[in-house]
């Protein structure tokens, strides 16, 4: 048993004995006395469970209570409160708590109350990673890669609060699926979520997109619209390509972020809004920060949680999975019946760098499927610049070797040889088609033809 309880007492004594108590049932537990030490714990640890104490020498319970349930609703806490403090105990449970204990404490009442809210957090935690999961399976999240296995837990662990998440990662990593996860598994999942790529729109248009105008802001306005910000009140906002967006329209979005109130174009009052924040970006931010170009303030606010996509080139081991994940959606969008990809051609695919990612793999397997005419992708189904990266001539599992250049190589028989072989390979994997032969090779019919006819091959496959 590896829960983590937090206790937070300003009674030494009471803490030691609870601590000690804890741990010979096998739980790991620490301690704080004051309420700020306790948040630090919250936000630095993982803590399973939280006994708190309402009253703190530098602050009120309830009020850490809140700030718990902010940084993790998920988070079971159990009020200590003495018999005169029932009443506040109560309406600890109505702002969240998992459940109350008088005292003094009795160990039987709080080990099975702390067990039951730990066994609450557990089953809350399945259900979101199985929800994860089917998404995962649709969406293409993870694969077997150790760094994206982590990004699915820190995915589980984050959705559930209300914290700034900063999404970083090459374009086509899939930034704003990770994004959709989070917020599908918050309990913001049914509400909007509102995406904006900054930098697909034009910067006059920008601030009046996130913020709204009132009627009379400029010649156009008519009457007023409710911007992006206020659309995502109650649910996430996603803010792509963060880095793109201008000094100016920075400092707006840090207010909003801090105030929680929005103010239109043209607008004299502010509108509250409950919004959670994700943003993404391929740049490396803390360098535009050091160029002047982002603001140092809005970072921070918005980086209270990072998440780091790998490149696709760092995760060989799941173009499989993935590409395998493509076809049966296309099967399904197209009702096509592809059974799969052949050797050869995932060989090629995983040889390939993959400079747009995850993005640039679904096209390519969309453009293959396509091209197939049977039940499986082949190379020839592939686009040239990833067949041109083979290292060496090979077709249908054969490889011609090529020779160390060296005096006295003849050049043009050793082409000859090499072009004559792979003709017969195609034709041996076309099962005789031509056409398919001179597709698979990347040329015409006429220039297939022409070939055979060069090379003396044309007699053999009459």
């Amino acid at each position: 048993m590896n829960n983590r309880i937090l206790i937070v007492d300003d009674e030494e004594t009471l803490c030691y004995f609870l601590k000690e108590s804890l741990e010979d049932k096998g739980y790991q537990a620490v301690t704080a006395y004051t309420a700020a030490d306790g948040m630090d714990v919250v936000t630095r640890q993982q803590i399973d469970l939280v006994l708190l104490d309402l009253r703190l020498p530098d602050g009120d319970g309830l009020a850490v209570l809140s700030e718990i349930r902010k940084s993790d609703s998920n988070l079971p806490v159990i009020v200590l409160t003495g018999h005169a403090g029932v009443e506040s105990a109560v309406q600890a449970m109505k702002l969240g708590a998992y459940d109350y204990v008088e005292k003094p404490i009795n160990l039987e009442e709080l080990s099975i109350t702390a067990a039951k809210a730990l066994e609450s957090r557990a089953m809350r935690q399945e259900i979101q990673r199985l929800r994860l999961q089917q998404d995962k399976d649709h969406q293409f999240i993870v694969g077997d890669n150790k760094q994206m296995q982590d990004i699915l837990h820190l995915i589980e662990r984050v959705a559930p609060t209300k914290a700034s998440v900063l999404i970083q990662g090459e374009s086509g990593t899939g930034k704003e699926v990770v994004a959709q996860a989070i917020h599908r598994l918050s309990p913001r999942g049914k509400r909007g979520f509102v995406a904006i790529n900054c930098a697909a729109i034009p910067d006059s248009l920008v601030e009046t997109e996130l913020f709204g105008y009132e009627a009379g802001a400029f010649t156009d306005a008519r009457k007023p619209k409710a911007g992006l910000v206020e659309m995502a009140d109650g649910g996430t906002l996603f803010l792509d390509e963060i880095s793109t967006l201008k000094p100016e329209l920075q400092a707006k979005l840090l207010r909003v972020l801090e105030r929680e109130t929005v103010r239109r174009v043209g607008g004299m009052k502010d509108i509250p809004v409950d919004l959670r924040v994700v943003a993404a970006t391929n740049r490396e931010l803390r360098q535009a920060i050091q160029d002047g170009e982002f603001r140092g303030d809005l970072y921070y606010r918005l980086s209270v949680v990072v998440i780091d996509i790998p490149p696709l080139r760092e995760r060989v081991e799941d173009i499989d999975k993935f590409a395998a994940a493509f076809v049966a959606d296309f099967n399904k969008a197209r009702a096509t019946d592809v059974r799969g990809i052949s050797d050869d051609a995932l060989r090629l695919l995983r040889q390939y760098e993959w400079p747009g990612n995850v993005r640039e793999l679904r096209n390519v397997i969309e453009r293959a499927m396509i091209l197939c005419s049977g039940e499986l992708i082949n190379v020839g189904d592939l686009p040239a610049e990833i067949v041109s990266k083979e290292p060496s001539m090979a077709f249908a599992g054969n490889v011609v070797p090529i020779p160390p250049v060296s005096e006295g190589v003849d050049m043009e028989a050793m082409v000859a040889s090499i072009k004559k072989r792979m003709m017969l390979d195609a034709l041996d994997q076309t099962h005789g088609n031509k056409s398919q032969a001179a597709k698979l090779l990347g040329v015409t019919r006429d220039q297939f033809n022409y070939a055979l006819k060069k090379y003396g091959l044309e007699a053999d496959q009459s």
